[in-house]
């Protein structure tokens, strides 16, 4: 796992307030048996499940000898036997409640030692599927322990109205078959438990978290998806048993209002059984369900979003840093850094804006333990409290921007702040990158990633230029005669004082740049005089020539933009 910090705190994101959390049976029956197996439970599989972390050997090895409690449930990310093994031995010097409830890896099965040395302590021990990946699953359990789980038992349609995994469930029992809720990517969002019946599709889309992209195309090729957009009704997929496709019913999920935005699907394949007389009744209703839950989770942030929110400065004034800070279990004091994220030219949709803050918030997590992000209206951000290495935060931000785009997220632009002195500065730090975001987006995609120090000038510089924008009175009425002479003669006047002012007074070289004979912009010069009756000659004139000719660039480029 990438750090710069060589001390990460253990247990992922910082647990906010009291959890209830989850048992492990209910945890593993939602993310299926497709992604796990129980192999080991020494304690039972109703040991409760409050935080996670995801760690690799070096996070292992920090932690290895601290008395102070970790997670309740490990992630092991690249981890050897050994390693493995080591750290569920040491964990006998730690009281039993202080000790993991489980651990889950991709290398278990095959691994005697680590098995042995977790029945030892107590730790169940869960093999996770070899193909599934890390940066789907952390999320996934993360997305379950904020929600705090959900009543299995159910069979109400309407209880489910609060969590796309128990709608799952409660859609299989009662339409026959097996779910899956896809968001408008087709990446996978929830599902139900599943069972032998299980075709390569559902299986793949699972473990990838997203539908293969062969199967994609071939549904695209079918019409699948435009009639998805363009119907509410329940459509009806045979199966396809050359392609290992088995007999399906899907219904687009819309959000509720007058603009009815495609939010994703919900499919149902065919089990063992046939479905159920009332499958397509089941689904109309389950997608209506759906779409409230994704909306919300859309536009209501969860309790720990609503603290990081206040600790950027969102939610007014008057916030108790230091309270903050312990609820979010992050130190006080120390250098921080803030780093803000917006998208040029594109239109930040609901599901793009989603799609940004799930990836920051993985890919910051992975960089370090401890960092926090937050979605704010077009723009999102990070904290990485008391970073180690500036030029480490630097460089990741850069690949992150890069793999981001590769990803699909157009037009990324970040700007860092760095230092931040402590966490009261965090709000301030916030505005400060939100300058350098405005000051950059025309520069784009030269500035993708820069920092306070960096962009400075061009903050102030900008800032500048748009309150004299804004202030009639300090707009010079010498310009206007200038302004107008250009228009009405086709002529380049504005321009040509632009370059010999660029270029510090040298005619030569402003000529050069302008392909034009040095005496043709000496002519051109003196016309300037001549009409504005500025002096060229002294320093104040030429200053205030040149900030209203740049104010005049500023404001004709916005207007045609």
């Amino acid at each position: 796992m990438a750090s710069d910090n060589p001390h990460p705190p253990a247990g992922g994101l910082p647990v906010v307030g009291d959890r209830p959390g989850i048992p492990l049976r209910e945890l593993l029956i939602v993310l299926g048996s497709t992604l796990v197996d129980l192999l080991d439970e020494p304690a039972g599989d109703e040991v409760v499940i409050r935080s996670v972390a995801l760690v690799d050997g070096s996070d292992l090895a920090a932690e290895s000898g601290s008395r102070a409690p970790g997670s309740d449930l490990y992630l092991h990310v690249g981890v050897t036997d050994s390693e493995a093994a080591h750290w569920l031995r040491d964990l006998a010097h730690r009281p039993t409640r202080q000790r993991p409830r489980a651990v889950l890896s991709k290398t278990a099965r095959q691994s005697p030692a680590l098995r042995q040395a977790a029945r030892e302590v107590g730790v169940a021990v869960v093999a996770v599927h070899p193909q599934a990946r890390w940066g789907q699953v952390y999320p996934l359990i993360r997305g379950m322990l904020d929600r705090g789980g959900h009543d299995g038992g159910e069979h109400d349609l309407l209880a489910a109205d609060t969590d796309l995994f128990g709608l799952a469930q409660t859609v299989a029992r009662n339409a026959g078959g097996m779910v899956t809720v896809e968001d408008a990517h087709s990446r996978v969002l929830a599902y139900s438990a599943s069972n032998d019946a299980a075709d390569r599709l559902r299986i793949q889309s699972i473990l990838g978290r997203e539908g293969p992209r062969e199967y994609l195309r071939i549904l695209q090729r079918w019409g699948v998806f435009d009639r998805l957009r363009n119907s509410d009704e329940v459509i009806d997929l045979p199966a396809h048993p050359e392609l290992d496709i088995k007999h399906r019913l899907a219904v687009g999920i819309r959000r509720p209002g007058a603009d009815s935005t495609v939010l994703g699907t919900i499919w149902l394949q065919e089990g063992e059984q046939p479905f159920a007389p009332e499958a397509a009744e089941v689904l109309r209703g389950a997608a209506a369900i759906a779409a409230r839950i994704i909306s919300r989770t859309l536009d209501a942030p969860s309790t720990e979003a609503l603290l990081v929110q206040r600790l950027f400065g969102a939610r007014g004034s008057g916030v108790d840093v230091p309270s903050l800070a312990g609820a979010l279990n992050i130190p006080m004091n120390g250098p921080a850094a803030v780093i803000g994220f917006a998208i040029s030219g594109t239109p930040l949709t609901d599901p793009l804006r989603a799609a940004l803050g799930s990836a920051l918030r993985l890919r910051a997590s992975a960089f370090r333990g401890d960092s926090l992000s937050a979605s704010i209206g077009d723009r999102a951000y990070v904290l990485l409290p008391h970073y180690q290495s500036a030029r480490a935060v630097t460089a990741w931000t850069r690949q992150l921007v890069e793999r981001l785009e590769s990803g699909g997220i157009p037009n990324l632009r970040a700007a860092i702040a760095i230092p931040v002195a402590d966490l009261t500065q965090v709000a301030r730090a916030r505005g400060e990158v939100d300058r350098v975001l405005d000051s950059t987006a025309a520069t784009y995609p030269r500035d993708r990633v820069t920092t306070l120090a960096e962009s400075r000038t061009a903050v102030l510089l900008g800032e500048i230029l748009d309150l004299i924008a804004a202030r009639p009175e300090l707009h010079d009425p010498r310009l206007t005669a200038l302004f107008d002479y250009d228009r009405g003669h086709a002529a380049s006047l504005c321009e040509s004082a632009e370059h010999y002012l660029r270029h510090h007074g040298d005619v030569r070289a402003a000529a050069e740049a302008l392909r034009i004979h040095p005496n043709t912009l000496r002519y051109r010069l003196r016309r300037v005089q001549d009409i504005t009756g500025i002096d060229l000659e002294d320093p104040a004139d030429r200053l205030l020539l040149e900030l209203q000719l740049a104010r005049h660039r500023r404001t004709t480029s916005d207007t045609e933009g």
